[in-house]
């Protein structure tokens, strides 16, 4: 390893014991990537604040305990629990975790991490790295985007990894931190999709489902989308991290690094090819709904609803109301949630029916109250990963098609 005299320093132990267990994983995680040097970071989204378990309680703990300081801002992705609405998962019927996680949440505010809670950072100004920079990430979707729709450059940070590279500021130079590991390797082709198909809402989920699929941790390539807003692009990249461990994508002529075919391929042939066409479209939308129906609840905002999306949401709704039987449940950000407080639209949605969810997500165990049964949502990586996590079926379709079920109290397949 080429390391300076202060990250030897740190190794040694000299600033500490939690110091040199961060260093000491840093310089693990270089020698599996089979690397010798390591890169500054100028920025930190960590998933180590995550309630996992009492591991993960007990390394913040020891981090606390040792008087650590970051290197760098580092904000906080999102947690188990919504602290300003405890019944969305009530402590008595789970209080270890849920215990468990509002103590990690405090530890980490205690630590100095910025306490965003959220697992889309990137709709927020002071968590949106700009290109080129180099960062540490841990939410797979925000890895995607960071990387596919900022130019940002990091690869996925596992638990206490993460938070270890935000203390001594640097992680391995390997992977998406260099120049041929963001090469796009598998080119995706859109062949003779109709307008109404490209424009369909949920065009962005199941196209991220399969590149997921399809490419594994390969870099996809898009052809011949001919526009997308940074929603859908989110949607491609949770949908695609969801699916596979696809941890940067391309679209040609929208991304930053793939103005052209060629510069997203690096000038070279690529490895693999998949035509999508209408068939396969339809094939893997069928494929997220396992169930119709007498409707239950009705999920959105996986990743974490934008200002934008609200707006769609309240436009969708019209001043109707949720069926009385239905759980309507929106997660976002604190910061989002603020911002549509201020255009009313808060009250507005609540006078609806529609509960804002903060910090979470609702796909977490434990399982959100009033969350089971049949579960609509217009998210693929809710659509992929509930029934397998919460046990619950699921309906999967647009933002009107949720709004339309959640009125009715049914989805008509």
């Amino acid at each position: 390893m080429n390391l300076t005299e202060q990250e030897q320093r740190w190794l040694s132990g000299a600033d500490g014991a939690a110091m040199q267990l961060a260093m000491e994983l840093v310089v693990a995680a270089a020698r599996v990537a089979g690397v010798s040097d390591l890169v500054p970071v100028d920025f930190a989204h960590i998933n180590s604040c995550h309630y996992s378990g009492r591991m993960s309680l007990d390394f913040a703990e020891f981090l606390l305990a040792n008087d650590v300081t970051l290197a760098v801002p580092t904000h906080t992705n999102a947690s188990l629990i919504d602290c300003g609405s405890p019944s969305v998962r009530p402590e008595q019927q789970t209080p270890t975790e849920v215990e468990g996680a509002g103590r990690l949440m405090e530890i980490y505010e205690q630590l100095g991490c910025t306490p965003m809670w959220s697992c889309a950072p990137y709709q927020h100004d002071e968590a949106r790295p700009a290109f080129g920079q180099h960062i540490v990430g841990s939410e797979s979707n925000a890895v995607s985007f960071f990387n596919s729709v900022l130019g940002a450059r990091t690869n996925k940070y596992g638990d206490m990894l993460d938070i270890s590279a935000a203390l001594v500021g640097r992680v391995p130079l390997a992977g998406l931190h260099t120049d041929e590991g963001r090469i796009g390797t598998h080119v995706f082709r859109l062949v003779d999709l109709p307008d109404e198909s490209l424009a369909d809402p949920t065009f962005p989920h199941v196209l991220g489902i399969i590149l997921g699929r399809e490419a594994g941790t390969a870099i996809p390539v898009i052809e011949g989308l001919p526009a997308a807003t940074e929603d859908e692009l989110k949607a491609i990249a949770a949908a695609g991290a969801t699916a596979g461990s696809v941890e940067m994508f391309h679209v040609v002529g929208i991304t930053p690094e793939a103005s052209t075919l060629a510069e997203a391929l690096g000038g070279v042939a690529a490895h693999d090819e998949t035509r999508i066409d209408e068939a396969m479209l339809a094939e893997t939308r069928a494929s997220l709904s396992t169930g119709a129906g007498k409707l239950n609840a009705v999920c959105l905002g996986t990743p974490h609803f934008s200002v934008a999306e609200f707006s769609d949401l309240v436009h969708a709704l019209g001043g109707r109301q949720v069926h009385p039987n239905v759980t309507m449940l929106v997660t976002t950000s604190r910061a989002v949630a603020t911002e549509i407080k201020l255009r009313g639209w808060h009250d507005q949605l609540g006078d609806a029916g529609v509960q804002i969810v903060l910090d979470t997500c609702t796909y977490y165990t434990p399982r959100p109250a009033g969350v089971e049964g049949l579960v609509m949502t217009n998210s693929a990586k809710w659509a992929y990963y509930a029934p397998g996590i919460l046990d619950v079926d699921v309906a999967f379709g647009s933002l009107n098609d949720c709004v339309g079920a959640a009125i009715d109290g049914e989805v008509v397949r």
